[in-house]
């Protein structure tokens, strides 16, 4: 019988929430408080997938130290041009940011939220 693997506490930085405040927020604005509804599970979805299964986001390698040890992870569902990206970090799987995959993202991973 194969043991069953551990779930991993998650730990969701305060610069994620910022990021997924303003994200849904836009959400509810353009589309509608569905869509919003709708991109929260999606991430809350994939975290725990995430939280099962750390090691299935693509390592990242950016310069900046601040950034090493990060790895991705697309959103699930129709939110696939979203990333989590996440390290873990003391037997936990600690999200830094969620962000649009077209971003800039050596540049904006270190801006604060909703910082152009």
């Amino acid at each position: 019988m194969a043991a069953l693997s551990q779930v991993m506490h998650c730990l969701v930085s305060d610069a994620a929430k910022n990021d997924l405040a303003i994200q849904s927020a836009w959400y509810a604005h353009h589309a509608d408080e569905d869509v919003a509804e709708r991109y929260l599970t999606s991430f809350r979805h994939t975290l725990e997938v995430l939280s099962a299964q750390p090691d299935l986001g693509h390592p990242r390698r950016f310069r900046n130290p601040r950034l090493s040890g990060l790895r991705s992870m697309v959103m699930h569902g129709a939110f696939r041009v979203h990333l989590i990206f996440y390290r873990v970090e003391n037997e936990a799987l600690v999200v830094f940011r969620v962000m649009h995959g077209m971003r800039d993202l050596r540049r904006r991973l270190l801006q604060p939220p909703g910082e152009s």
